[in-house]
């Protein structure tokens, strides 16, 4: 399923809500960055997805939530991550998609990597990432 057809169903299995915020990530051009490769251990991911879907129906007063990750190997300007909220309320929408992207980026069940012209490099979430995750606690 491509983006727009995620965001699309989405959309229409919510017609009763106020508003739905999303975020879409990509892979970004530059530093050299040639591809990006996403691996992962599939009933792992499953299960910490499915977590961490509860954890924000649980927080938020949301209608429903959408969290789609991509694995594999992608160019510079491929979508990567697409997360979204649908609440009655702009601001449980906008705060969940904010609390599923902080959780994604740093305790996420994926490992990443970089091909750069000098080889492939293992990709760490940066202290930043944790930092956004634990204003969650």
């Amino acid at each position: 399923m491509s983006v727009g057809e995620a965001t699309a169903a989405f959309n229409a299995a919510y017609p009763e809500a106020g508003g739905i915020a999303s975020f879409l990530g990509k892979v970004r051009p530059g530093n050299d960055v040639r591809a990006l490769e996403l691996t992962h251990y599939e009933p792992l991911t499953k299960t910490g997805m499915g977590d961490l879907a509860r954890s924000a129906l649980e927080r938020f007063t949301l209608d429903g939530i959408l969290a789609w990750h991509r694995v594999g190997v992608m160019v510079p300007g491929e979508s990567i991550v697409l997360v979204a909220a649908a609440a009655r309320h702009r601001r449980d929408a906008f705060e969940a998609a904010d609390f599923l992207m902080d959780h994604l980026k740093s305790a996420a069940w994926f490992w990443k990597r970089e091909r750069r012209s000098d080889g492939w490099h293992w990709i760490q979430p940066r202290s930043s990432d944790h930092q956004d995750r634990e204003r969650w606690k």
